[in-house]
């Protein structure tokens, strides 16, 4: 018999993300210059319950609601974005695996900490098999591979009869090949590294039809009443990963009036930029869209969580603003990040000063394709023009 879990409140959970943030930002250099989080750094994230947010509670998990996601992840990207992502992504994929039937289940969540990372990209083709399917491809920006037990993988099946669709399996990292070609500008922490299949065989047992998958079509009997499963995927990708950049932001924010005392501004007569009213306006600035920020991403938060208690179906619009919200979230943190970066001056360029990092993040952030700021807002404005969406990701 598997012991009750004690669950955490989220302000205990946010308490533990905060005391793990001069840890991460102690190992954030090291996580940048290997291009992988430190394994320290994974280790205090495993012991403080981080990857347990969205396992299931009997096999030791807290199945934490959407608005503890963001506020935990928040707090982590104080110390270290590519820490936080990396965290968030596995809640991603981790939540996924809760989709299949319960013995699949059995067999991922088998050992007490189990990491999945994964992706929602189509890059690989699979055939039919006897028993199963085969798949080969590789997959892309696949965050903290190097510290996962098992990917999520999308592939489009080949039918015998039919036409093509994508899959989504769960395949062990065992079975897949790293290859390390994760040189990036920003994010550089995270390891997003790239992962191979050659005719791999995988069981039925852990294929399921996407369509399905993102309608909210679920094959586990043992997770149909708990309430962050009956979410729909990408409304709750999309409050999984906001939390990052917004904690992004306030970390700008924090780093900037760090070094704010006693810095002047060059070739100017302020021997104190402190004292210099371009300064107010930029902090000012910057707090107002760090705070917008944070309206936008607990507003999403909160349609998730109530949504999922209710169980009721989703509107289109809801799913639309889902989107877009998470896209204001992360227009609105770059923007902030922007004006205190600049605001930063020349020194701010050298490497043991940690905005020029924080910024380099929050860009790369910006540009996934799930979470560019026009991407969303253009899929919103599409859907109150009463046409419909010109995607399945929605």
């Amino acid at each position: 018999m598997v012991p009750k879990t004690v669950i955490p409140t989220r302000e205990q959970l946010v308490d533990r993300a905060a005391e793990l943030v001069p840890l991460l930002q102690k190992h954030a250099r090291w996580s940048e210059e290997n291009r992988r989080l430190h394994d320290e750094v994974v280790e205090a994230l495993s012991d403080a319950g981080i990857f347990k947010l969205r396992r299931p509670k009997r096999y030791g998990g807290y199945e934490a609601d959407a608005r503890t996601l963001v506020d935990v992840a928040a707090e982590l990207a104080r110390g270290d974005g590519s820490a936080s992502w990396v965290a968030s992504v596995y809640w991603i994929p981790g939540w996924m695996a809760c989709m299949f039937p319960d013995e699949v289940q059995d067999e991922v969540f088998a050992t007490p900490d189990t990491r999945v990372c994964g992706t929602l990209s189509p890059s690989a083709m699979a055939a039919p098999a006897e028993g199963g399917v085969t798949v080969t491809g590789k997959w892309q920006f696949i965050s903290g591979a190097h510290h996962a037990d098992w990917q999520e993988i999308i592939a489009i099946l080949v039918p015998q009869e039919g036409d093509p669709y994508p899959i989504m399996a769960l395949v062990p990292m065992s079975d897949l090949l790293i290859v390390d070609d994760w040189q990036t500008s920003g994010l550089k922490g995270t390891g997003s590294v790239s992962t191979v299949a050659r005719d791999l065989f995988i069981p039925q047992e852990r294929v399921l039809p996407l369509p399905a998958v993102l309608q909210g079509q679920t094959a586990s009997k043992k997770n149909a009443e708990s309430a962050i499963y009956r979410v729909p995927l990408l409304p709750t990708a999309a409050a999984s990963s906001v939390g990052p950049v917004l904690g992004l932001a306030r970390a700008a924010g924090e780093a900037f009036l760090k070094r704010l005392p006693g810095r002047k501004i060059t070739y100017t007569a302020y021997e104190s930029q402190r004292e210099a009213p371009i300064t107010h306006l930029q902090v000012a600035d910057a707090a107002q869209k760090i705070d917008q920020a944070e309206f936008h991403a607990h507003r999403l938060a909160t349609l998730v969580d109530t949504k999922a208690v209710e169980g009721s179906d989703w509107k289109i619009e809801e799913r639309a603003r889902a989107r877009a919200d998470l896209g204001t979230v992360v227009r609105l943190s770059r923007e902030a990040t922007e004006i205190l970066a600049t605001a930063s001056g020349g020194s701010s360029i050298y490497l043991d000063v940690p905005i020029q990092r924080i910024s380099r993040d929050v860009q790369a952030v910006s540009l996934h394709a799930l979470m560019h700021p026009n991407t969303n807002a253009e899929l919103y404005g599409r859907v109150l023009c009463g046409l419909e969406p010109n995607t399945l990701y929605i």
